[in-house]
């Protein structure tokens, strides 16, 4: 049988950073795939999926505990229809153009023709996070590039399609570990790991219950203020003395918040690149 999909149409003011956060909200709500507007984003999910007992759609129901929606920083609505099907592949080529970072680095799909850069990667996004569109990706694998990683142990923390591993690893890194909690995301990092040949990469589902006894030269980290500030102190005990710590998901006002955070755990700033109000940051480290 045709899956039949829900097409939600989403009107978002102001636009940014609004529809970023939207468009993560929606992942982790199990939708399956997003086309950006001028005025917002378009995302499906799966009717059945969606609402497997329900003969009619209570978008309540479904959208309720998307926390963005009920903010009031910004206004969002949305209308919504029935989708019989999608060519998902299509829309999704229509929409992704491969991107370069400071001529060394290309982030590409696998339709795309190969570059002639230092550090070629082959990404097939799906739903997962990590084109390196966004612009905490965009700035963690700046840092990446800065960083010698060579023969360091390597985690990469919600690591959705696994680029930033992927990057690591080209850059000399390893062992590495990749760890996501949603099952896509899982999936999707281990497809690009092989995709890109990597053989250091070992990608896990799950989340910072599995670094117990665990330890790490570099950490990076590019998820959300919220459970960055909650898994700080767990980052800490995993890195060895004079380790580094690679934080992004959160905006300029946020950096006091996470750096005294990081302090209270003996990390230390370094620095951090900006791109339209979204940072990431770098800490090292030290002994108290």
């Amino acid at each position: 049988m045709t899956p039949i999909y829900l097409g939600y149409t989403f009107t978002v003011h102001p636009i940014a950073p609004a529809t970023e956060i939207l468009i993560a909200e929606l992942g982790y709500a199990g939708f399956e795939s997003f086309t950006e507007t001028d005025t917002g984003v378009i995302a499906y999910i799966q009717k059945e999926e969606a609402f497997p007992n329900m003969k009619t759609i209570d978008f309540k129901t479904l959208l309720r505990n998307i926390q963005i929606l009920n903010s009031d920083e910004f206004t969002i609505t949305y209308t919504a229809e029935e989708i019989e099907q999608v060519n998902w592949n299509k829309e999704w080529e229509k929409n992704f153009d491969p991107i370069e970072v400071d001529g060394r680095c290309a982030v590409r799909a696998p339709f795309h023709s190969k570059t002639d850069v230092e550090f070629d990667i082959i990404i097939e996004p799906k739903m997962s996070f990590g084109t390196g569109h966004h612009e905490t990706t965009h700035m963690m694998i700046k840092h990446l590039l800065k960083l010698d990683v060579t023969n360091k142990k390597t985690l990469d923390m919600g690591c959705g399609t696994g680029v930033l591993a992927i990057l690591a690893e080209m850059r000399g890194a390893h062992p590495i570990d990749a760890i996501d909690i949603d099952n896509w995301c899982y999936l999707n990092s281990i497809e690009n790991v092989e995709r890109n040949k990597c053989t250091h990469i070992s990608v896990y589902e799950g989340d910072v219950s599995l670094l117990t006894n665990k330890t790490y030269d570099v950490i990076i980290a590019n998820i959300n203020r919220n459970i960055l500030l909650q898994d700080i102190s767990t980052y800490a005990k995993c890195l060895s003395p004079e380790g580094i710590l690679l934080l992004s998901g959160f905006y300029t006002e946020d950096i006091s918040l996470i750096t005294e955070k990081c302090n209270e755990n003996n990390l230390y700033f370094v620095g951090n690149y900006e791109r339209n109000n979204w940072v990431a940051c770098k800490f090292e480290k030290r002994e108290a």
